[in-house]
């Protein structure tokens, strides 16, 4: 292993004294579990997507809302790739010694399944709507909703790491 690895450095976020290795595998750690949360989430969506062609209301859908649905499958369909891939690297990548690689990749990767399933999931709140309530409805529920997955998972993290980059 390299020197550096076993250099002790503090965090600038937390403080901790660790080193660079133990931060690594602790970052590493801790992405698996946050994506953990979504991946059975995006599968389902992407699941339950999947089938809706195969239903007898689904011939009725205007061409616009199927050309929308399609949209939908296909940013659920990276969603479920990107946040998936973090755990294809680390396979192909395991006992290589490349786990700043990984994680830095795990990282980008986790945040564009994010960004995919919150494109996704404003697409499917639009697409219900307007089937169930028309266009009005789906045009404000779909401007509340992708401002809702802005502000939360977006403009409210970034407040609070104070606008910078660790």
């Amino acid at each position: 292993m390299p020197a550096a690895e076993h250099t002790t450095t503090p965090t600038l976020d937390d403080g901790r004294d660790e080193t660079d290795t133990e931060r690594l595998d602790r970052n590493w750690y801790s992405l698996i579990q946050e994506l953990r949360v979504v991946q059975t989430g995006v599968q389902l969506l992407t699941g339950f997507l999947l089938t809706l062609p195969f239903q007898n209301r689904f011939t009725t859908l205007p061409t616009p809302m199927r050309w929308l649905y399609l949209g939908i499958v296909a940013a659920s369909i990276g969603a479920t790739v990107c946040l998936i891939a973090p755990v294809a690297a680390h396979r192909m990548l395991f006992r290589r010694h490349r786990i700043g690689k990984v994680v830095i990749a795990a990282h980008r990767y986790a945040l564009a399944g994010l960004g995919l399933l919150g494109l996704a999931l404003t697409g499917v709140a639009i697409l219900i709507f307007e089937t169930v309530a028309g266009v009005v409805a789906s045009t404000v529920v779909g401007g509340v909703v992708a401002c809702l997955f802005v502000w939360v998972w977006l403009v409210h993290p970034w407040r609070q790491r104070g606008g910078h980059r660790p």
